[in-house]
């Protein structure tokens, strides 16, 4: 069974059928708490769990507990190490078939999700349906701690653990722990030194796909992220994130060792080693070491110009 739209090929109709609805946008199966939709039976049924607060999936490894079956069998891949998804073009490997996906469109330039408000194309699904959210306002996932809302589950997942400290993300390398999955692969690239995303304009090398994208855009101009408070433009949705905090006063990050706020987690986590006396950014050339990777960088040029 194969799509007429893009070629996938699939081995039973009902799965072509659901593929369909990337492609169509049809969402027949609608929530009757919120009212929310979705392509799958089983998507509705996965989110009709963050209504029930239902968690029936545990990690025997950590006691963690999921919504989902699915999202156990990744989960556990983070304590096996396991990545069983190869990219046949640069051998990067995944342990989620859809990153692996996700991540060919990157040699491809593929962008086949668009947006039917402003026209801009996706490499993924998942990525339109959170762009969308940025038209309608929509933030339907709300952080029983203190009321702050997001645009996805995944982000306040991530958002819990601000709260809750919790950093199940750690590197076999050096033991340093991350709240996400991705902090942590791209945290692994410092020992590596692997740049794998380059921009084509002047082959600067980055660790991150996001940080590319943001890069290409100091070449294009392009600012797509407005703040209606001002007008003011941004190249990447965080900064203007960060930029609402200083006509709203919000400072939702507190540090529980003085109870000192901050408007970004980056802010944080580089306070919270005061206390700590962390000072993970090493300088190859001296031994010197830093709280935050910008004093390296400031660092790094006494020897440069030492050497001049």
């Amino acid at each position: 069974y194969h799509c007429k739209e893009c070629g996938k090929a699939f081995s039973q109709s009902a799965h072509l059928t659901n593929h369909l609805r990337t492609h169509n946008g049809q969402r027949p199966y609608e929530c009757k708490e919120c009212g929310k939709a979705f392509s799958h039976a089983s998507s509705l049924t996965a989110h009709m769990r963050t209504h029930s607060g239902e968690r029936p999936y545990e990690c025997k490894e950590c006691g963690k507990v999921f919504s989902y079956s699915s999202a156990l069998t990744m989960h556990k891949r983070t304590h096996s190490g396991e990545r069983p998804y190869h990219c046949k073009e640069c051998g990067k490997a995944f342990s989620r078939s859809y990153h692996l996906s996700e991540h060919i469109r990157t040699h491809s330039g593929e962008r086949p999700f668009e947006c039917n408000e402003c026209g801009k194309a996706f490499s993924c699904s998942s990525a339109l349906s959170t762009h969308t959210r940025t038209h309608s306002g929509e933030r339907p996932y709300e952080c029983q701690e203190c009321g702050k809302s997001f645009s996805q589950a995944s982000d306040l997942t991530r958002h819990a653990r601000t709260h809750n400290g919790e950093r199940p993300y750690e590197c076999k390398e050096c033991g340093k722990a991350f709240s996400r999955s991705s902090s942590l692969t791209t945290h692994i690239r410092t020992h590596s030194g692997e740049r794998p995303y380059k921009c084509k304009k002047c082959r600067k090398a980055f660790t991150q796909a996001s940080a590319l994208t943001t890069h290409v855009r100091t070449h294009s101009g392009e600012r797509p992220y407005e703040c209606k408070e001002c007008g003011k433009a941004f190249r990447c949705s965080s900064f203007l994130t960060t930029h609402m905090r200083t006509h709203s006063g919000e400072m939702p990050y507190e540090c529980k060792e003085c109870g000192k706020l901050f408007r970004q987690a980056s802010n944080l986590t580089t306070h919270r080693r005061i206390h700590s006396g962390e000072k993970p950014y090493e300088c190859q050339e001296c031994g010197k070491a830093f709280r935050c990777s910008s004093h390296l960088s400031t660092h790094r040029r006494t020897h440069c110009r030492e050497a001049l």
